[in-house]
């Protein structure tokens, strides 16, 4: 094959956007330094793209995917929900203020925990009241 066009290529992919994007990301692989499939003949990497798709010595499934997760944001691994749910329901539940029977109950002091008996002035604002300060 001397010349690569479209026609070649769109009996293997029929749809020419994403027959693009594949044959970019092919040729981005191979100005990478992944092994081209096809002889070169002093072609530049988009050329070698598209006849590597119109002779089908690449396989589509996998650059299709290998496209797929290069335009991903966010990768997301499955994972059993039931694995995690065992995982939360043997974890210690005294995050969530349950005491379990047998245990003995902590309780702690004003003191112990910084609170004071002082109530702030009138013209005094406290915290809470300011929305905009600094935390």
């Amino acid at each position: 094959m001397a010349r690569v066009t479209v026609e070649d290529c769109v009996d293997k992919v029929p749809n020419r956007f994403e027959l693009v994007l594949l044959a970019a990301r092919r040729a981005r692989s191979v100005a990478a330094g992944s092994m081209i499939t096809v002889d070169r003949d002093n072609d530049k990497n988009p050329v070698v793209a598209l006849r590597e798709i119109a002779d089908e010595t690449i396989d589509l499934d996998d650059l299709k995917s290998s496209l797929v997760h290069s335009l991903q944001r966010r990768v997301e691994v499955d994972e059993p929900e039931e694995d995690n749910m065992a995982a939360l329901m043997s974890s210690s539940s005294e995050w969530a203020g349950v005491v379990q029977e047998g245990e003995p109950e902590e309780t702690f002091t004003a003191s112990e925990v910084g609170a004071t008996d002082e109530a702030p002035a009138e013209n005094e604002e406290t915290e809470a009241d300011d929305p905009f300060a600094a935390s």
